[in-house]
């Protein structure tokens, strides 16, 4: 089969073999929101094209309502056998389709990440276990025996892109300001003290101007402290917290949970495709 993981930013594909081993892979810049005519269809076939014929499962934004078709949400608590029997066929596509999104009250939705969660389930067991899967929108979920019972949205990616770009604090920071962990430290230690985020933010600035702060230590420490205000709030009193993504979102909520006393182990970024792999087999579709 050919799992694809479709977001606003990104496309990830991989073709698996008959028992889930991976075969080959191809990612690029070609998100959804990069496709100004939406011929999705036309960007499938020149990146999988020489992989068919085979069934084609997708996860991610494309089955937003700015992607292909909109694949209704599936109702948490949810596990594997209602989240395959959402699938979404994609009209005129034969054996394609693309898995629903999750939602629950109070309001929140997630698409993709669903797919990520199903696929590190089986490795993680029977139980409860609380996930983190950060990126420009973190999700923050528990799995409970196989189910994701619930789940909460932070914006800190989004976030920390605005404030660097576009606050009052982007005209101070170098374009070439390096990766600086001592700052982000700070800026995790800052995250735990009185004050709430909308003061510390402020705060950064201040620093800089009072000569506390340099400039080029500014993104890090932005970093740090809306990762610390995330972790401070969502996880849960978690003891153990499973993070889900890339290498370098990973390491640094690692690093983070450390400080607050929180263990964690991580799993990759291939987790969506072990997921589409489940959620085709226990639809029939692959």
């Amino acid at each position: 089969m050919i799992a694809v993981d479709w977001g606003i930013t990104s496309f990830r594909a991989w073709r698996l073999a008959p028992d889930g081993a991976m075969l080959d892979r191809i990612s690029g810049p070609f998100g959804i929101r990069s496709i100004a005519d939406r011929d999705f269809a036309a960007v499938l076939e020149r990146a999988v094209g020489a992989w068919q014929p085979a069934p084609v499962l997708m996860c991610g934004m494309i089955g937003s309502r700015q992607g292909w078709i909109e694949a209704p949400y599936v109702t948490a608590p949810a596990g594997l056998p209602a989240i395959a029997a959402g699938l979404a066929p994609v009209p005129g596509m034969e054996r394609t389709w693309i898995v629903p999104g999750v939602s629950q009250d109070p309001p929140d939705v997630m698409r993709g990440e669903e797919t990520q969660i199903l696929g590190v389930a089986a490795a993680l067991g029977p139980g409860r276990h609380v996930l983190c899967l950060p990126g420009t929108h973190s999700k923050w979920a528990v799995l409970e025996d196989g189910r994701i019972t619930g789940f909460r949205t932070a914006m800190t990616g989004e976030v920390f892109g605005l404030m660097r770009t576009q606050s009052i604090l982007a005209p101070l920071i170098p374009e070439d300001a390096p990766d600086d962990p001592a700052a982000f430290d700070a800026g995790l230690v800052r995250a735990r003290e009185e004050g709430g985020l909308l003061h510390h933010l402020f705060g950064l600035r201040a620093g800089v101007l009072l000569g506390k702060l340099a400039p080029a230590s500014l993104p890090s420490m932005l970093s740090g402290l809306l990762i610390g205000h995330e972790i401070a709030v969502l996880s849960a009193e978690a003891a153990s917290v499973h993070l889900v993504g890339s290498a370098a979102l990973t390491e640094r909520y690692a690093r983070a949970l450390a400080r607050f006393d929180i263990s964690s182990s991580s799993q990759g970024e291939e987790a969506a495709a072990h997921g589409l792999f489940a959620i085709a087999r226990e639809a029939g579709v692959a």
